[in-house]
């Protein structure tokens, strides 16, 4: 969950800021629970407690289902989120412009992968599991998840910048993820990132989450494997590339071509040792935040 310093990321700082809230969150991280058995944890009435789970509710910090036990129904609930991202600083100095683009991750112009491997829509799969050649379907550029135990994906991107606008920055904003057999959220990956040719640097993602559904994952989705990714904000800049603000290489804006008439963007999983490695990739649809890869281009 990305939050900022605007009035829309109010609502989260709210639902945190009491004791029994933070205490529902930490019985929670350990197993779903309903209503009443919350209630009688906290030594607090059920419509106490129920209000208390209607404000995380609203914050998207956990969800609920209704589930059949000992022949009643219960309201069981469960973390959607294990990861937050405060943004301190504004959204981009008032002195640059923005070109913004939006890419759905399945509109990639290349690819290579190796099982297990697959491609979904928010409806369904696209042809079959572990087949590499499905991530060639016509229908790909609807896909919100893919993934892959090895190899990478690239795309293209525009280069609306004109011959008078002088290029400050690069963002790129995706929910990303390991790929596991199955789920297992201690199966690191060392994710590299490459433009124009360019290797930019990596970041390990600790692991293929699948512990809580992911917030928009549709239901029709299998619960035992991945389910939601870490929001990761990449930025090249003169002085080098950084993954949320922490450096991972020298490689700066200096250092590509970027007068391009479009540019090629990779990301590349190439581990191979056992116990870790891969990539899945969320898009609109899929995961803990609802959108396809932004990209922003800083100019002045």
């Amino acid at each position: 969950m990305l939050l900022n310093t605007n009035a829309d990321s109010l609502r989260v700082y709210e639902a945190l800021a009491s004791e029994v809230r933070l205490n529902i969150i930490d019985y929670l991280y350990e197993k779903e629970c309903h209503v009443k058995e919350l209630a009688a944890r906290l030594h607090l009435s059920n419509a106490v407690v129920s209000s208390h789970i209607r404000k995380l509710e609203e914050a998207g910090i956990i969800g609920s289902q209704m589930k059949r036990t000992g022949g009643a129904t219960y309201k069981y609930c469960y973390i959607r989120t294990e990861f937050m991202q405060i943004k301190l600083s504004p959204d981009r100095p008032e002195s640059l412009s923005v070109h913004e683009l939006s890419i759905p991750i399945g509109q990639y112009t290349d690819y290579e992968a190796y099982p297990t491997c697959g491609i979904a829509t928010t409806k369904a799969v696209i042809g079959h599991y572990d087949n590499p050649a499905c991530f060639m379907d016509p229908g790909r550029g609807e896909a919100g998840i893919l993934w892959f135990a090895r190899g990478w994906v690239e795309y293209k991107l525009p280069n609306y910048l004109r011959h008078d606008e002088s290029l400050h920055e690069i963002e790129i904003s995706l929910e990303i993820g390991s790929e596991a057999p199955r789920v297992n959220e201690h199966w690191p990956s060392d994710i590299q990132f490459s433009l124009n040719d360019q290797p930019l640097g990596s970041w390990t993602s600790p692991g293929d989450f699948g512990k809580h559904r992911g917030r928009f994952t549709p239901e029709w989705w299998h619960s035992d494997v991945n389910q939601y990714g870490l929001l990761k904000v990449l930025r090249i800049k003169e002085t080098g590339t950084y993954v949320d603000g922490q450096k991972i290489s020298d490689i700066g804006l200096r250092d590509i071509e970027t007068n391009r008439m479009n540019w090629t963007f990779r990301i590349t999983a190439e581990d191979r040792s056992r116990g870790r490695g891969g990539l899945t990739l969320y898009g609109k649809g899929f995961g803990n935040y609802d959108q396809d890869m932004r990209v922003r281009i800083y100019y002045r």
